[in-house]
């Protein structure tokens, strides 16, 4: 029966796994190491282990083993590898899929940390990187030419908000041979349907909506079980890059709320920016939800963030952030608080300006990311802090 059951369900129970005491709330294994039975125990399970014998933290954890089952089921992928960060599952995801001499073909709007990777790391490496524009069909045709490697890309980009025509992209990469890498964070596992439109890799930070109360840092790559514990995890088990097993705890116990919150921060985001465009004192409201944005039809649920343009640049949208009392003034999304971020001064920061103009990221954008306070009382906010500007 478990293959029926919806998304919200399965967050709820998939990959559950009980001890000898029947525990009702999942079971921290928080030891770093084994015992095995005999000395040819520990030979034979070094050889090959099986599905539930484990050998260190580093390569496997109970509690970790359930996180990870439980992230596969509601993708709808195979198998899953918990990282330590959402960076750790984009390094990975790349760097077991990649080596010298190979061609990437990546969108331009990426995260900051995404673009280093890309731009600075995988050079130095040997790897031949492009650049395009992840809306264009036409750049990724020309860009991905045979021989290519990987494509990679953020189904919604950070922070401008396009929506990448996965199926559409994905469909162009596997025509050439190339592994669909995407980085899903915006898309959420709730809304995301990244696996059934192509992706070959799906990478999350679960820092952010899956945790979704700012505790702890983790990631996740979901793809294809023979590539997820092949190359994956060989590369993440002796690179270091693995979850610790009390932070898999805490993102089982962000999963069992994830459809609900999402749902709502969703819902919050659509009212918000609905009240933003009609209050008309910002130059631009871009939110995936609205009928207006250009790529609307891809991302109807719209997510859980929006960002808007402040009239006077970076004076005017430091005088919104500085108005602001119930959206806290951080760098994080996707947490039950409220949170907006300049992204010019902070996450994308390390761009030089003419790259961030080429981005959208202009000094008058504010990064929305709506929590689970009441959204009237968040609009009242965003009205009263727009006063000052």
């Amino acid at each position: 029966m478990t293959g029926t059951w919806s998304k919200r369900t399965q967050a709820v129970h998939g990959g559950a796994r009980r001890s000898q005491y029947g525990e009702m709330s999942e079971a921290m294994f928080l030891t770093q190491g084994f015992d095995y039975p005999s000395a040819e125990a520990a030979e034979a399970r070094f050889i090959e282990a099986g599905e539930d014998e484990f050998i260190y933290a580093r390569y496997g954890n109970p509690t970790v083993a359930i996180f990870e089952d439980r992230m596969a089921t509601i993708e709808g992928a195979e198998a899953c590898f918990a990282t330590a960060s959402g960076m750790a599952a984009v390094n990975g995801a790349l760097m077991a899929t990649v080596r010298a001499g190979d061609r990437v073909v990546a969108a331009r709007a990426l995260f900051g940390s995404c673009l280093w990777i890309l731009e600075e790391l995988m050079p130095r490496m040997g790897v031949e990187v492009a650049f395009v524009d992840g809306t264009d069909l036409d750049q990724w045709r020309a860009a991905v030419t045979p021989g290519t490697r990987a494509v990679f890309f953020e189904t919604v980009s950070n922070p401008t908000l396009e929506v990448i025509d996965t199926a559409a992209v994905a469909a162009i990469a596997h025509a050439a041979g190339a592994a669909v890498i995407v980085d899903n964070v915006f898309a959420t596992p709730v809304f995301s349907d990244a696996v059934a439109k192509g992706a070959d890799l799906v990478v999350y930070s679960t820092t952010k909506h899956v945790d979704g109360q700012g505790r702890c840092l983790g990631g996740a790559i979901l793809g294809p079980r023979a590539t997820v514990r092949g190359p994956v995890e060989t590369y993440m088990k002796h690179t270091g890059g693995a979850i610790s097993p009390f932070n898999a705890w805490v993102m089982l116990k962000g999963l069992e709320t994830l459809d609900l919150r999402v749902r709502a921060q969703a819902e919050s985001a659509r009212t918000i920016a609905g009240a933003l465009v009609a209050d008309g004192r910002l130059d631009h409201v871009i939110y995936p939800g609205l009928a207006t944005h250009p790529q609307h039809a891809l991302f109807p649920a719209g997510g859980t963030v929006l960002s808007v343009l402040v009239p006077e640049g970076q004076a005017g949208a430091f005088r919104l952030l500085d108005g602001l009392e119930i959206w806290k003034i951080s760098n994080n999304l996707g947490d039950a608080k409220s949170i907006a971020t300049h992204p010019a001064t902070t996450t994308h920061q390390r761009l030089s300006e003419e790259r961030r103009a080429t981005l959208g990221i202009t000094p008058g954008l504010v990064r929305l990311s709506v929590g689970l306070e009441d959204p009237d009382d968040l609009i009242s906010d965003l009205r009263s802090a727009l006063d000052s500007v």
